[in-house]
Parts: structure tokens; sequence; C-alpha cells
């Protein structure tokens, strides 16, 4: 089971005691917010809950899983996402 962008703004209203308006706007500024911090370079830590970071990948050799035929695979940037304490402390029960 997982939680959609309406569950998760209905919870968020819910327990901070908001409109669900202003919890999908809060919602949607934390994901400006993030993607503009990572687009810059910088870490987003959230103390307990989950670090965000832009990593680099080098250039690489793979494969085509159809065909098997060699492709290059030029360098770029990924999403790395670490939990905190309190988020493994909550799905370690």
């Amino acid at each position: 089971m997982s939680m959609n962008r309406t569950e998760l703004v209905a919870a968020i209203a819910e327990r901070a005691s908001l409109t669900k308006v202003q919890a999908d706007a809060a919602l949607a500024a934390f994901q400006d917010v993030l993607i503009d911090s990572l687009g810059k370079g910088e870490a987003v830590k959230v103390t307990g809950l989950l670090s965000v970071e832009r990593v680099e990948r080098a250039a690489r050799t793979g494969r085509n899983p159809r065909t098997g035929e060699e492709i290059h695979i030029p360098a770029g940037y990924g999403v790395k996402i670490s939990a905190g304490s309190t988020l493994k402390k909550a799905v370690a029960k």
C-alpha cells in the first residue's frame, strides 16, 4: 500500500491543523525548495528524517539489454536519499 499526494496533503492538513489548500501549498513549496537546492548542488537535510543530495555519476560503458551491444553512458547527476535515524526507527518496528 502507498500514499498518493492527495492522501499525503489530507494527512498533513489534519496533523498540522491546516486546510488542504494550505497543506498542498506547503508541500509544493517544499518540493520547489528541494528542486532548486539540488539543482544548485546543495544538499537538503531534515535532521532525523532524511538527507537528499545531488551525486555525480561518471561516464561508463553499458550494454543494450536487447542486443547486448556496448553503449556509452555519459556522465551526469543523480539523487541520493538517505533515511535519518527517526525514519529508520519507524520502519524497524
